[in-house]
């Protein structure tokens, strides 16, 4: 694959270097300020009195990482919206995670969410599924990490091992330093960038094919718009039942019981607040995959009459958010370095918190039981 790399002005640099410098700041900042950090209640749980709004976007941004951006996108481009039912499964578990799930943990006022595994079945059992957390956590951060390091070196070149460095070296700083008050302030604006860049994809394609109106007609006549199929054949790639039980599964695998999220609701003065967190946090969620999806929609409408990847200028459908980036943003300067900042602060939100999880289960699950 060969992009113009020429594309990407010293602008779209200082905006990436921007968002890096600004997420380190919060750290710092966290670091000097309140308790310091000098207490495990404080570094890991944030003295539990963190509010509402910035705890759910948490939640959306740690559970979203940039693969919703990219891989959503390029879903939709490929094979069409069905796979957009998903939601349809988050909102129907949400109150499902709200009052089976999250009271349990505040009960037990628990740092680490596998505790109550340990009182129900037994310490190897909450050793084991703290260890199987952990390993999850180390494979998933490095699919996470290379995205985003993917997409830099489509734009600039930039080897992808520098990039993984880069974006490692600048979340484990702000998140070791800051603790979890950094993290959910670092992912409330991280968040926002996730937003913009997403915004500009859609912008993008609206300038190349006119209004929202266009972008759907062409979708609908080239058989990408589908939204109800209820065919109870296993072999299709999606349908109704299929993305409803695998993504209401998914949704409380990450939502209902992972380290992760559990670890935000414990930051929550008490039960009623987490759950408000929640219910916010679901319908961001819930958009961001529906302006993603709709990101993805502009971009087939773009290329509606000149596929790139059959036309062989790109080989993998993961190149073709970077090459749309290329060809559209690469004229203004700043907006390509806009978006790479937000699929980097989507990566960014998502290591920071499992990183600090990681660190939970590790003092609580590993390190404190030695000493008891």
């Amino acid at each position: 694959m060969s992009f113009n790399q020429q594309h990407f002005h010293w602008a779209d640099y200082l905006v990436l270097l921007a968002m890096l410098v600004f997420s380190a700041g919060i750290g710092i900042y966290f670091r000097f300020t309140g308790g310091k950090q000098k207490t495990t209640e404080e570094y890991l749980l944030g003295d539990r009195n963190q509010k509402v709004l910035p705890v759910a976007i948490s939640l959306m941004a740690s559970f979203l990482s940039a693969i919703a951006i990219l891989g959503t996108s390029a879903e939709m481009y490929m094979f069409g919206t069905q796979y957009l039912v998903v939601n349809l499964s988050y909102i129907i578990c949400t109150p499902i995670a709200c009052y089976l799930y999250i009271p349990v943990f505040f009960k037990l006022q628990a740092t680490s969410a596998y505790e109550y595994l340990e009182r129900r079945f037994g310490r190897t059992t909450r050793t084991a599924a703290s260890f199987m957390y952990s390993f999850q956590v180390m494979v998933y951060t490095g699919v996470i990490l290379y995205t985003p390091a993917m997409t830099l070196q489509v734009l600039t070149g930039l080897s992808v091992e520098l990039s993984i460095l880069l974006v490692g070296l600048v979340c484990v700083f702000y998140s070791t330093i800051g603790g979890i008050k950094a993290v959910i302030v670092t992912d409330v604006f991280q968040a926002l960038l996730m937003f913009a860049a997403v915004f500009c994809i859609i912008i993008s394609g609206m300038k190349a094919k006119g209004s929202v109106g266009n972008i759907w007609s062409i979708a609908q006549e080239r058989g990408r718009i589908e939204f109800f199929n209820f065919s109870p054949d296993l072999t299709i790639r999606h349908t109704f039942w299929s993305l409803m039980c695998g993504g209401g599964l998914t949704f409380l695998s990450q939502f209902a019981v992972n380290q992760t999220q559990v670890q935000r609701y414990m930051t929550m003065k008490d039960v009623e607040s987490a759950k408000k967190a929640l219910w916010i946090s679901t319908p961001f969620v819930v958009v961001f995959y529906a302006i993603t999806g709709f990101a993805g929609l502009s971009i087939f409408a773009a290329y509606s009459d000149c596929d790139p990847i059959t036309s062989g200028r790109i080989k993998l459908r993961d190149e073709l958010v970077p090459l749309f980036v290329v060809e559209s943003l690469g004229e203004y300067p700043g907006l390509a370095g806009l978006f790479v900042a937000g699929i980097f602060s989507a990566a960014l939100s998502s290591v920071s918190a499992t990183t600090n999880s990681l660190a939970a289960v590790t003092v609580e699950d590993y390190i404190k039981p030695l000493y008891m």
